[in-house]
């Protein structure tokens, strides 16, 4: 399997290292302001993919409470839970692997540059800045004082794109999404700084297509989910138990003169004469 993988990486390397030496021969971009550009580029051919998957949102958030119901009923069976859910998927439409592809199709980008940025001999007088606050994208993003603000600055976005992509409404779900960049902050703080600065980009990206997705596309209301009681009375659906139509309840006849209840008379009261 390693024999594979070390072929495909350096093909990767290989188209990684053309790219960006386009924008920035042709272009001429500063290698900071290639990978950029190459991020812009990476997720405008992404678009097509990113409009699917936030159809597929709203089509999870439109079903949510369908899918919970089905959870509930069949919570003690695993295997018939996940069959009814994957029935339910079919029959609705419903890819949740949909919203994934976006972020699995990026990941051969993010290696791609990562051993670009390890293997790349630049030469002398190579400007690696980045907005004069980084000295060199090639080096450990905390060598320097402006890696740890591209460190916050990758927080912050992450949080962001993460608020705007979330399809759940599940408590734990939200705040295990919001603290997970805490976490990945001291694993990417050792990657060279063009690294930070790509994922930088590509989550201020998706914040602005959320911004403009939430513009364009209103919220997808839930279907109401009716709450029935001991009292709630049975749904009337027209049909009775074998399949006649019930009648309306037609007004009763009135009651014939001998069915009249009698009316009794009062005697009058005899008045004495003097």
């Amino acid at each position: 399997m390693i024999v594979y993988a070390i072929p495909i990486i350096s093909q990767l390397e290989t188209v990684m290292r053309h790219v960006l030496n386009w924008f920035h021969s042709n272009l001429g971009l500063t290698w900071a302001w290639s990978i950029v550009a190459t991020t812009v580029v990476v997720r405008m051919l992404l678009v097509p993919l990113t409009i699917r998957q936030i159809h597929s949102m709203q089509n999870l958030q439109k079903h949510a409470p369908q899918m919970k119901e089905i959870q509930k009923k069949y919570k003690h069976d695993r295997q018939k839970q996940n069959e009814e859910l994957m029935k339910f998927y079919r029959e609705n439409k419903i890819n949740p692997a949909a919203s994934c592809l976006p972020m699995l199709l990026q990941l051969p980008v993010f290696i791609a540059l990562y051993y670009t940025l390890r293997h790349f001999k630049f030469a002398k007088g190579d400007d690696l800045s980045f907005l004069h606050f980084i000295p060199s994208i090639a080096a450990h993003t905390t060598t320097h004082w402006g890696g740890y603000v591209l460190l916050f600055v990758y927080v912050a976005s992450q949080m962001a794109s993460s608020f705007f992509m979330m399809t759940t409404t599940d408590k734990t779900q939200r705040t295990l999404f919001m603290i997970m960049p805490l976490v990945f902050v001291f694993i990417i703080a050792r990657f060279p700084a063009g690294l930070v600065l790509y994922w930088v980009t590509t989550n201020l990206w998706t914040v602005g297509q959320g911004l403009i997705t939430r513009r364009l596309v209103g919220k997808t209301p839930a279907p109401a989910v009716e709450r029935r009681s001991s009292r709630t009375p049975p749904k009337d659906d027209g049909s009775s138990g074998n399949g006649a139509e019930r009648e309306s309840p037609q007004p009763k006849p009135a009651p014939s003169a001998s069915q009249q209840p009698r009316q009794v008379r009062r005697k009058k009261k005899r008045t004495s004469r003097r």
